[in-house]
């Protein structure tokens, strides 16, 4: 069984996978903070594995994609002293290795080249996945397998944070979309902006790219907050919450090989 883990900027994700269950029935999430000591991480993994029923022995491999430099030698060390495995850490040293190019390795995310890899293995084709994390990007993979560009805005999360950070009367509210654009009260009013702003902006950046391309595009959405605008849904051909795992996954199996 593998494990692979994605520390991203408000959580890490743990997922487990084996031939038949490709993390669709083991995930889990700790929040991501630097002033944790390595042991609540370590306890918060060995309580997850007791109460789904997974044995350490069973996990055989690990493979590890960081975009917090600061926790990536911390996790890692962890992982090895919790489950006695040699962890595979994801960098721009290994791109070199995987079966998609990727220019500028040392500027782009782990996370964004595990992605694009999951998509173009699952379609094989041109794709645009768009991630709603702590950042909402949009990363295109093109055929014949190369990296083609990437756009990044601040995620929803992070810009109702900004918003009610930034203000003395605004308070931090609910992802949740309202019923009107036209907000009668301060939450619903900071709801309507964030929610339906958003929802133009993805909108926008998904029609400009298409264009640009001008061939066949496969829009694929993944991250936490994937689901949280429902109105967005028609404009995704696949929701896959765990494509970052599979592009981890697959990494860690392309340069095992």
């Amino acid at each position: 069984m593998l494990l692979a883990v994605d520390i991203g900027n408000s959580n890490i994700v743990y997922g487990l996978s084996s031939e038949e269950d490709q993390f669709e029935n083991y995930t889990f999430r700790a929040d991501t903070n630097q002033e944790f000591p390595i042991e609540k991480y370590g306890l918060d993994l060995s309580n997850y594995l007791l109460e789904s029923g997974i044995s350490k022995g069973e996990i055989d491999g690990i493979v590890l994609g960081s975009v917090v430099p600061p926790l990536t030698a911390t996790i890692s060390e962890m992982l090895n002293k919790v489950l006695g495995v040699d962890v595979l850490v994801v960098g721009p040293e290994l791109f070199e290795e995987i079966s998609i190019e990727v220019p500028n390795p040392q500027e782009i995310g782990t996370d964004l080249v595990a992605n694009a890899l999951a998509a173009y293995k699952d379609f094989g084709k041109t794709c645009l996945i768009v991630d709603f994390g702590t950042a909402l990007t949009f990363t295109v993979i093109r055929t014949p397998g190369v990296i083609d560009g990437v756009a990044i805005a601040p995620g929803l999360k992070t810009a109702m944070q900004s918003l009610s950070g930034s203000t003395a009367k605004l308070p931090e509210v609910p992802l949740e979309v309202p019923s009107s654009a036209r907000g009668k009260n301060t939450i619903h009013a900071m709801q309507a902006g964030i929610m339906y702003g958003y929802q133009g902006l993805i909108e926008k950046m998904i029609a400009l790219t298409k264009e640009e391309l001008a061939e066949p595009t496969t829009v694929i959405a993944t991250g936490g907050l994937s689901q949280s605008i429902r109105a967005l849904q028609a404009s995704f051909d696949v929701m896959d919450p765990h494509l970052t795992l599979k592009g981890l996954r697959s990494i860690y199996e392309e340069v095992s090989e």
